[in-house]
């Protein structure tokens, strides 16, 4: 009886010593992970076409003699939302008259005011 009143806080302390080194361990591993990832990530950006396709995708850089077009998308949530349906293969005609509708966007482009001199 006299051994287990003795060694009982002993074991208790060693199983709790055990249960933090474990939890270390995986912080460890855990680092070293992170540590191996950050290394490939600097490899990367060692490399010269890695770092001009990060700079035409995060900059939308270009080449000299090269022409950007950058296209954005005006539409509302629920357009983008409506754009999974199918896109129909068919040719459809549209009724109307282009030429008048060329115009009036010229007119109305031409005639509207110009940012700096809004009210």
């Amino acid at each position: 009886m006299l051994g287990v009143v003795v060694l009982a806080p002993t074991i208790a302390s060693f199983a709790e010593q055990r249960q933090k080194i474990s939890a270390l361990r995986a912080e460890v591993s855990a680092q070293e992970s992170e540590v191996q990832r950050l290394r490939d990530e600097r490899e990367r950006w060692n490399d010269e076409t890695f770092i001009m396709t990060q700079a035409r995708e995060r900059l939308t850089y270009v080449m000299p003699g090269e022409v950007s077009y950058l296209v954005i998308d005006d539409r509302t949530e629920a357009a983008k939302a409506d754009a999974s349906t199918e896109v129909s293969a068919d040719v459809t005609e549209s009724k109307g008259d282009w030429m008048s509708t060329i115009l009036s966007s010229v007119l109305t482009a031409g005639l509207a005011p110009a940012a700096g001199d809004a009210p």
